[in-house]
């Protein structure tokens, strides 16, 4: 019986990835579990904490295949943690009571935060992938398309030309800042947790250090400099890099819901027979993927919410916060794996449909140029008077259903300064797009 829309046989292929469903699923979480545990036995063996026998013997068995899942779950259940558990399964496996030294030292927080760091590292290695897939698609509209005019919108208004290449540069700015983000919060979140109770490590007389030290250097995490069983800032900052990609995801899929509009048509999400399609209305292509994205993206961001509530601790180890993590943090990462794989997938095959945006740029018959005619007979008649008499022209040109350009050309103060042919160069969207190519060679320049 499956109840989340993460795991549903329905749309778990539309709101997650099974890629990202395996690093959050109960096995891997525990394997990570035992994973911890078989690194600190390693270590303590090797630094003679532990008898080298009983290392090797807890090593044997570290391995989630060994472990009764279904009686795991009674004695989470019955415990409150998966840990003891765990625990308690591995040392019944070992030979002579050998077992009795696995954990010795940690406490149940260590080996679990320390397990989540680990699935943390997993799923960030795919958002990486699937970051670096939609910076691809982006550079190569943007490259493609920067000089294609289009109309920029401002409060949903027409207002002045831009290029399809600015607006897809623009995103692709914030996806590669989203890149750096990510390469920056490693150090700080990919770090292990063995304190012990409190965090001070008292459960060892010797070896304290070392041991934090071999444990997080045989699984690849960086060393804490303190316990952080009640810190949480680390965790917080990876729903909120989450939320990050998640806005400019849904930014994505906002353009594309709007310009796919019937009465705009100037993009469309990839055809695929049947996509999109209504039952009632066989003429619709609905933008199927930007709906899925922002659905998804939208939970993502309550979910950063809730991890940076989960950072209100108290005191050394807390009471229910910590859960929260449990809760939000794997739905979070789910939900976004299905919105980057949806947009890498819209960006990847977008039809481009330039007739109709350069159709769009005419319909108001030269109005959407006011600023350029403006700014083009300011050194004449001076910039605010230029405004003030355009202003007037415009709502004429609306009144009476003409092009403006016949407007301009009739009023004789302005042609007295300059003719048709000067008028109509100004009315040409391709002469003010301004520095939007430029820009979107910068852009195209920062790409690693």
């Amino acid at each position: 019986m499956r109840a989340s829309i993460i795991d549903s046989s329905i749309f778990q292929g539309i709101f997650s990835s099974d890629e990202m469903r395996r690093v959050w699923s109960d096995e891997n979480r525990t394997q990570k579990y035992l994973d911890v545990e078989r690194a600190l036995a390693v270590v303590q063996g090797r630094l003679g904490l532990i008898p080298k026998e009983a290392a090797d013997e807890i090593v044997r068995h570290c391995s989630v295949e060994r472990i009764d899942m279904a009686k795991l779950r009674e004695q989470t259940e019955r415990i409150g943690y998966p840990i003891l558990g765990v625990v308690s399964q591995l040392n019944a496996m070992c030979r002579d009571k050998l077992g009795e030294y696995c954990h010795w030292g940690a406490t149940t927080q260590d080996i679990t935060d320390t397990a989540t760091v680990l699935q943390i590292r997993e799923a960030l290695a795919i958002v990486e992938r699937e970051l670096a897939g939609i910076s691809a698609a982006m550079a190569t509209l943007a490259r493609e398309h920067r000089n294609t005019p289009m109309i920029g919108r401002s409060n949903l208004q027409q207002a002045i030309p831009v290029t399809f290449g600015y607006k897809m540069a623009g995103l692709l700015s914030a996806i590669e800042r989203h890149r750096v983000r990510l390469d920056q919060l490693k150090e700080r979140v990919l770090v292990g947790e063995f304190a012990g109770a409190a965090g001070t490590l008292a459960s060892l007389e010797r070896g304290a250090m070392q041991t934090q030290a071999g444990v997080c250097a045989e699984l690849g995490l960086g060393q804490p400099v303190i316990a952080w069983h009640t810190i949480r800032d680390n965790i917080a900052e990876v729903g909120t890099f989450l939320g990050l990609v998640g806005g400019t995801l849904g930014k994505l899929s906002t353009d594309v819901k709007l310009m796919m509009q019937t009465e705009v048509g100037e993009v469309y999400e990839p055809y695929h027979h049947g996509r999109g399609s209504s039952s009632t209305m066989p003429q619709k292509r609905n933008p199927i993927a930007s709906c899925y994205i922002h659905a998804a993206i939208s939970v993502v961001r309550q979910h950063a919410a809730a991890l940076l509530d989960a950072m209100v601790a108290d005191h050394e180890r807390s009471t229910g916060p910590w859960e929260i993590e449990w809760i939000v943090l794997p739905e979070a990462f789910c939900l976004m794996a299905g919105a980057l794989r949806q947009s890498r997938l819209v960006l990847e095959g977008l039809t481009v449909d330039t007739v109709a945006m350069r159709r769009n740029i005419d319909i108001t018959d030269g109005l959407v140029m006011s600023e350029a005619v403006m700014m083009g007979l300011g050194p004449y008649i001076g910039r605010e008077y230029a405004h003030d008499l355009v202003y007037d022209l415009c709502r004429q040109a609306l009144a009476e259903n003409r092009p403006l350009v016949d407007l301009l050309v009739a009023h004789p103060e302005i042609a007295r300064h300059v003719d048709r042919p000067a008028l109509e160069a100004m009315l040409d969207p391709a002469n003010y797009l301004g520095q939007a190519g430029h820009m979107v060679d910068r852009v195209l320049a920062t790409l690693r």
